[in-house]
């Protein structure tokens, strides 16, 4: 029999579930640190449901928030046990919880107060509990929020208000506390990736594509940055759109050769930074025509990510997010169809 906050009586404490969505860490996660350190619920229903108190509440946001500035689970564990016994150690909480802002330093001007250490500013709560378990290396939790997100949400809007800035924050973070988060951004990385891959083979399953003009996905040559793309690819396959996604670092040659044997509707290319943001490479695309003698054309060439900059190149398009690319590459799909 699940838990659900209609079985629980009022006064009674929330359910372990419903305390897991509001901390974005995993149920399970929760039994562990029952299991293992005894942070949990004081009292129990009939049928030994576990009903959380305001207290127990408390002594499990003293646990996450010391995990998330990476004191180890054990001392974390008995520092949030002490804060909630009223045992007089929150000497203990106050000397863990400096020793880890210590080891941040120099403080972010930007954190939120999020518990995940990450700047996030007045990012939604979906994505706050998301970097909460990404910081703790809570694979299963921040899947299971990965794939509740999307349900809820659909696929656009937990991209771009939550799965985006999630990984800014990480990509942030890291950068200006050395090599202590890249595990974080490895972890969530890898877990948005296979879920935006699930989507995609589930939206493309028993789709007729052959016969439809494809879109072209790419990154430039010397761009790893692949989950914007991959965000695009699984949004288009929602829409029934064929693509053809050549992932990251395309070589300028095989990038040209794709487009003449495919003769692609859209070429979308994404480019991190300036540094790989190739002008003349993309020109190229855009001048490249394909189809049978007399009747050749061009595909329409997007620039998506910031690499490019502000300023728009005359006969590109620019679109500045998942939403804007999806409205144009429905526009152009649009206009072939009627000129079809």
């Amino acid at each position: 029999m699940s838990e659900t906050d209609a079985e629980v009586p009022e006064g009674a404490g929330v359910t372990t579930g419903s305390l897991a969505r509001r901390l974005g860490v995993s149920p399970t996660t929760l039994r562990s640190w029952d299991r293992r350190y005894g942070l949990g619920p004081a009292a129990r229903t009939e049928g030994r449901h576990r009903r959380w108190t305001q207290d127990d509440v408390a002594m499990v946001l003293e646990m996450c928030r010391l995990t998330a500035a990476g004191i180890p689970p054990a001392e974390a564990a008995r520092a949030a046990k002490a804060l909630t016994e009223g045992t007089h150690a929150l000497g203990a909480v106050d000397s863990l919880a400096g020793a880890a802002a210590e080891a941040d330093a120099p403080p972010d001007r930007h954190a939120s107060r999020s518990g995940s250490g990450l700047p996030l500013g007045s990012a939604r709560q979906d994505c706050k509990g998301l970097a909460r378990a990404a910081v703790r290396l809570d694979a299963l939790a921040v899947q299971e929020q990965l794939t509740a997100a999307i349900g809820r949400h659909g696929l656009v809007v937990t991209w771009e208000e939550i799965l985006a800035p999630a990984l800014q924050a990480v990509g942030r973070k890291w950068q200006s506390a050395g090599e202590r988060y890249v595990e974080v951004e490895h972890l969530l990385s890898w877990h948005i990736s296979a879920t935006l891959r699930h989507v995609y083979v589930c939206a493309s399953a028993g789709q007729e594509t052959s016969r439809t003009v494809p879109v072209i996905l790419a990154c430039l040559p010397g761009e790893q940055h692949t989950l914007p793309l991959e965000a695009l690819n699984a949004a288009l396959a929602q829409r029934g759109t064929a693509t053809l996604m050549l992932g990251g670092a395309v070589p300028g040659d095989a990038l040209l050769a794709a487009v003449e044997r495919v003769g692609p509707g859209a070429v979308v290319l994404w480019s991190q930074s300036a540094r790989t943001a190739n002008l003349a490479l993309v020109q190229q695309v855009a001048a490249t025509r394909w189809g049978i003698r007399g009747a050749r054309t061009r595909s329409r060439v997007l620039l998506t990510g910031p690499g490019w900059g502000r300023s728009v190149r005359p006969g590109l398009l620019r679109p500045r997010g998942l939403h804007e690319a999806l409205v144009m590459l429905d526009t152009l799909r649009s206009r072939d169809f009627q000129e079809g």
